[in-house]
């Protein structure tokens, strides 16, 4: 898949959710990171922590063996403040519980890692070098 240029004035976006929360039966990360791409966005990216504690004030950590199941996730994504405001009513019905956050992101290089991504893209960086 191709992107447009994304250098500039972004939006991150960050949830914050637990590791076994699920929506129609699925992981619930999962689902959020498979909707991203369902929609385009750049690219996603699930973080786990290895403790922490939300609204219940009850305390998530790898230290304690029978909580270890349910540790926090984070799940970040940068993209325009548009398309971020456009997908967040979906996020009403897949949340039950949990933190999102937005703040302002400049970003100053996106692109592909060489070999990834479509030729089109690898051609029109050759012919830029000449």
């Amino acid at each position: 898949m191709e992107h447009q240029r994304f250098e500039g004035d972004r939006t991150l976006m960050r949830i914050y959710i637990g590791e076994s929360d699920k929506w129609h039966g699925k992981l619930l990360y999962e689902a959020i990171i498979e909707l991203f791409r369902q929609e385009g966005f750049c690219g996603a990216t699930v973080l786990r922590g290895i403790g922490g504690y939300g609204s219940s004030s009850r305390y998530h950590t790898v230290m304690i063996l029978r909580l270890a199941e349910d540790l926090p996730v984070i799940i970040e994504v940068v993209e325009g403040s548009e398309r971020i405001e456009q997908i967040l009513p979906r996020f009403d019905e897949m949340l039950d519980g949990g933190l999102i956050t937005l703040e302002k992101a400049h970003v100053i290089l996106y692109r592909p890692k060489k070999g990834e991504g479509s030729n089109e893209v690898a051609a029109r960086h050759d012919h830029s070098q000449e």
